[in-house]
């Protein structure tokens, strides 16, 4: 809806409605996922980055880890080869990752830094390998069928550690990190890991007071299609025992959860394909998308 379809009066009391919510997130951490429609639609691109600059200057510090799976296939397409997946995780051979690495810590990086800046805030494009911040080791997948059977699916990684010093001092001066998740191994071997779990294990790192997923869905579903919010541990393995989620929400879900267990204040699965979906979440009483907590 239009703003000039408001009144004054009523445009205030949105202004007023946020003001608690500054309150009580001034100059702490969010540590925001961005992924899915929210980074191929112009419109919803441009509400993002506005989104975020209008955090930072109210005093929060918004710390951007980015996905990019769809424009990784898009370039693999373009120079002849073909995408393969095992249990939905991309096989990344030496070739798949340079090209991960030219899309992640380059093209897409670079157009969310560009983003935020044209909109007056000040981004800083990273990759887990900046300053060894990411540290990964190769990740193994057990078969569906058989656990003890491990696929190698190539240079796909999980976290063994975060160094925070580096997004912790850009928060201090101001600026706001855009985070690649390629992270490094002992040996400087590159790794590409889920955006997810990087955004997950960040946010524990940092203590963060929210983590916000950004997907292509309102939220976590029940089986007649309606929104489910508050969730807690025990409501979430009812859900997962009655087989409500499933699928693809599960390693979203399992990360939230983990988030929140390791000190994250609460966790947010939200609608990336509503404009300004952020602002709902952070500044308004009814939030949007599935709030989940500890207890």
């Amino acid at each position: 809806m239009p703003t000039s379809q408001f009144t004054p009066g009523d445009k205030a009391n949105i202004l007023s409605e946020a003001l608690p919510y500054i309150q009580r997130f001034f100059d702490k951490t969010i540590v925001i996922k961005y992924g899915g429609n929210a980074m191929t639609d112009d419109k919803l691109k441009e509400g993002f980055a506005r989104d975020v600059v209008l955090l930072k200057l109210v005093g929060m510090n918004p710390v951007i880890v980015h996905g990019g799976g769809p424009q990784i296939g898009e370039l693999l397409k373009r120079v002849g080869k073909q995408s393969e997946f095992i249990q939905g995780m991309r096989v990344t051979d030496e070739e798949t990752m340079d090209v991960v690495e030219m899309v992640l810590g380059g093209l897409v990086n670079k157009e969310i830094v560009n983003l935020i800046n044209q909109q007056g805030g000040k981004a800083v494009g990273l990759t887990g390998k900046d300053g060894g911040m990411i540290r990964a080791k190769k990740l193994l997948i057990a078969d569906q069928d058989d656990p003890n059977i491990k696929h190698d699916i190539g240079s796909v990684g999980e976290v063994l550690g975060i160094d925070p010093e580096l997004v912790e001092l850009l928060d201090t001066r101001d600026f706001i990190p855009v985070i690649a998740p390629v992270g490094v191994g002992m040996d400087g071997e590159s790794y590409n890991i889920n955006a997810d779990l990087v955004a997950g294990k960040l946010a524990e790192t940092l203590r963060a007071e929210k983590l916000i997923l950004m997907t292509n869905i309102p939220g976590v579903l029940d089986k007649e299609g309606g929104l489910l919010t508050g969730l807690t541990a025990q409501r979430v393995d009812e859900l997962i025992a009655n087989g409500t989620i499933y699928g693809g929400m599960l390693p979203k879900i399992h990360c939230a959860l983990d988030a929140v267990k390791n000190g994250v204040h609460t966790a947010h699965i939200i609608d990336g394909r509503v404009n300004h979906a952020l602002l709902l979440e952070v500044l308004t009483k009814d939030g949007v998308g599935t709030l989940i907590k500890r207890s």
